[in-house]
């Protein structure tokens, strides 16, 4: 198979390398169940393809890589208690993460733009990752009741404490720079760089990647790193809250109705699995799995996109029994 073009996903082989755009830009290049589908079977056909030396992964449209899952859909699902298609969803995403983490050939994501949640799930999991300065990352979960997913549970916790604990419940975005100084991603190029380099890439290979050295821009969230470790590594949820309350700073009083906004069960789920994830990246997956099909059954799930992204009020009206 050289290639595959469909309204989800354009592929092609050009010299050694595999192509691939996830081509949805309408939707953020949201991953959509055929877009899952169609990137799942090009991955398998192109692993045992000897003429594909190296594959790389880019978003169509000039603003994202991946805005990530298809909630929009699952929310749709969701409202007509078609669950079973929602664990199919997930079971199918999570399968890409794991098969990119432990492909045999170098898989190079090229993030120019938004790469959230699942699209995060992508990026991260390739051997290597471009990223630029217009690059933003964000894992937004707990905004529509949801947690941190697409292998999340892995690769947040392995950030420098209570990091990965900050961004997994509050959703906040970092940069591309950010990114590779977190070990998120693996190399920095310039947005005014960037075309060159890949075009570089795709012809010579991941060996030109040895020669990729701009300097980083800085971290992003380096003045408030001492308050993320006083307040995020605390023990519980509580202790979180009561410390942003005591710190009374701009920045405390905005991250604390960050979290205020979150729905409640969301928070639990996210905390309990950054704090307790599983020992490798399949177990966090299945781990994962398990805990989606609770998430998606949850009221706060439908109810959270709702208002994020149906009705757009941004009032949800989160569920308060049963956590």
């Amino acid at each position: 198979m050289n290639g595959r073009n469909n309204a989800s996903i354009q592929s092609a082989r050009q010299g050694q390398a595999g192509r691939i755009t996830l081509n949805e830009p309408a939707s953020l290049n949201a991953l959509s169940p055929a877009m899952v589908g169609a990137l799942g079977a090009q991955l398998a056909a192109w692993r045992d393809d000897p003429a594909v030396k190296w594959v790389v992964i880019d978003g169509a449209g000039d603003k994202a890589f991946s805005a990530g899952a298809d909630v929009r859909g699952m929310w749709r699902h969701a409202v007509a208690r078609e669950y079973a298609e929602i664990d199919r969803y997930f079971a199918q995403e999570y399968a890409i993460d794991l098969m990119l983490a432990e492909y045999p050939k170098p898989c190079i994501a090229l993030v120019d733009g938004i790469c959230f949640g699942g699209g995060m799930g992508l990026a991260v999991h390739a051997r290597y990752s471009l990223v630029t300065e217009t690059a933003s990352f964000s894992m937004p979960e707990t905004l529509i009741g949801f947690f941190p997913d697409a292998g999340a549970t892995w690769f947040l916790p392995r950030l420098p404490h209570p990091l990965g604990i900050y961004l997994g419940l509050t959703g906040a975005r970092i940069t591309g720079a950010d990114a590779v100084r977190l070990g998120l991603a693996s190399h920095f190029v310039p947005h005014s760089r960037f075309k060159t380099v890949v075009s570089e890439i795709v012809t010579i290979g991941p060996e030109r990647l040895a020669t990729v050295d701009f300097p980083v821009p800085a971290f992003s969230l380096a003045a408030q790193e001492t308050q993320i470790r006083r307040c995020f590594g605390s023990d519980s949820l509580e202790a979180i809250f009561a410390r942003l309350d005591e710190d009374q700073s701009e920045w405390a009083k905005r991250t604390r109705q960050t979290l205020a906004g979150r729905s409640p069960a969301s928070l639990k789920w996210a905390f309990q699995s950054l704090r307790r994830p599983g020992k490798g990246l399949a177990e966090c997956l299945q781990n994962e799995l398990e805990l989606a099909a609770v998430s998606a059954r949850h009221p706060d799930f439908e109810e959270g996109v709702r208002a994020a992204l149906i009705d757009k009020d941004k009032s949800p009206r989160w569920h308060t029994i049963g956590r």
